[in-house]
């Protein structure tokens, strides 16, 4: 079955980076556009970046020219490199893979910017 696992997260000060992981198992992971969203309590989950299987990469204007999304066909991972965090950041971070008319999300991992 699909999984996604995500890993990377955690506190860190406003300015700060951040690199998260999400190792995708039970589909042919180079094959997907993928994605990277944010949850914050109360809200929507919102796209953050995408990554198309040309390694073709679109942002939310918010995040541009400080985060930066790839993706390691070999290694069944994709990344985000946040650089530059602002407190706004703060949220739980989710990929995605659309994957045959479902969404596959993985369970999360919790970025804290503080300022």
């Amino acid at each position: 079955q699909v999984q996604l696992v995500e890993s990377g997260g955690g506190l860190v000060p406003s300015g700060g980076s951040l690199r998260l992981s999400c190792v995708g198992t039970g589909f042919s992971f180079g094959s997907y556009a993928l994605g990277w969203y944010r949850q914050v309590p109360g809200k929507d989950r919102d796209l953050v970046a995408s990554i198309t299987t040309f390694n073709s990469a679109q942002y939310v204007d918010s995040v541009k020219g400080r985060f930066t999304i790839s993706r390691d066909n070999a290694k069944n991972t994709l990344y985000l490199q946040m650089n530059t965090l602002e407190p706004e950041d703060t949220a739980v971070y989710y990929c995605r893979v659309y994957y045959l008319d479902h969404n596959y999300w993985g369970q999360g991992t919790q970025v804290t910017v503080s300022s």
